[in-house]
């Protein structure tokens, strides 16, 4: 498998993708709101993904809760904003935590459902004033150690439900003053360690989602996904996360160049995975043919990835857990 995950175009696989799967394979998929249409199609999109896919490979999907989310009704449920949860762990501790950890059950069970193994969620970003929108709501907490223990029974209701969290956006999205869709933002800050402590409080999880930041105290030129310095001296020693690291998406326009070399420099930073989300077939072949056949470090981690959601799952009823949590939010 390359090192890579990436999109495809439309509701259904086309030839040439598949054609394309089986001379560059990649090490996952992704799935967007252009590839899903109702669950039937979906079964079927995920069942010839199979197909093509090696045995191995991952199938992903943005499934936050609120404005981020790709199953939606009237398919599948609407699921609370992070910040929802936030609001309601200030007024009672324990039925924030309970709150979290059902919505990231709920998620988790509508993705295995559904064939989709890998959810990239929960958001450790601080949610604070005067930054960006593109956070926003998507944050659970201004506060660092709430959105350590809030993301941390969000990932724990996605394991139990058998799904594989990745936490994001590692090392801390919440003080950009603009959207890394669109431009990439600067970070000068001097002191980010309330930023870092969510993802260190939560660095035994499997996977973790770079930031398209350029954090000017720790590597001046290279923004933390091209960063070696900030993969391997912050994300892996200093918060000391050891699970399965993917970019965010390379086809944002926080970043300038070349797709394919975007890829390629992405893992050569550190990351085991470069996400490239487009769904363009001829940028899709160029990311693939750009970097290497993932290494054994990062198979090993997916495999441990993999390993912790199965024993982590445990027998569940969504009927139930979603009415506890509409009793929980006063729904």
């Amino acid at each position: 498998m390359r090192a890579a995950v990436i999109g495809i175009a439309g509701p259904a696989l086309s030839t040439e993708e598949a054609a394309l799967f089986a001379v560059l394979p990649p090490a996952g998929v992704i799935l967007f709101a252009r590839n899903i249409e109702d669950p039937s199609q979906l079964d079927r999109l995920v069942e010839s993904l199979r197909r093509v896919l090696a045995p191995k490979a991952v199938l992903m999907l943005d499934q936050e809760g609120g404005r981020v989310a790709r199953l939606r009704p009237p398919h599948w449920r609407a699921h609370p904003p992070p910040a929802a949860l936030g609001r309601l762990y200030d007024a009672n501790l324990a039925a924030g935590l309970r709150a979290a950890w059902l919505t990231g059950a709920l998620i988790g069970l509508e993705c295995a459902a559904a064939g989709i193994g890998v959810v990239t969620a929960p958001v450790l970003d601080l949610g604070l004033p005067g930054a960006n929108g593109v956070i926003g709501d998507r944050a659970f907490h201004t506060n660092a150690r709430a959105v350590a223990r809030l993301g941390r029974s969000f990932a724990d209701g996605l394991l139990a439900a058998g799904a594989e969290p990745v936490m994001k956006h590692i090392p801390g999205h919440g003080r950009a003053t603009v959207d890394s869709h669109f431009a990439l933002p600067r970070v000068e800050t001097p002191n980010l360690a309330a930023d870092l402590l969510p993802f260190a409080a939560n660095a035994a999880l499997p996977w973790a989602m770079t930031a398209h930041i350029l954090y000017t105290r720790l590597d001046a030129e290279r923004p933390a996904t091209l960063s070696p310095t900030v993969i391997r001296k912050i994300i892996r020693e200093k918060i000391g996360f050891r699970g399965v690291l993917v970019t965010d998406d390379l086809a944002m326009q926080a970043l300038e160049g070349d797709p394919a070399a975007l890829a390629a420099a992405a893992v050569s930073a550190g990351a085991d995975l470069a996400l490239y989300c487009s769904g363009e077939i001829a940028a899709n072949e160029a990311v693939l043919g750009a970097v290497p056949e993932l290494a054994a470090p990062g198979l090993a981690r997916l495999e441990r990835a993999r390993a912790m959601a199965a024993a982590r799952k445990t027998p569940l009823e969504a009927g139930p857990l979603d009415a506890e949590r509409d009793r929980l939010l006063g729904a």
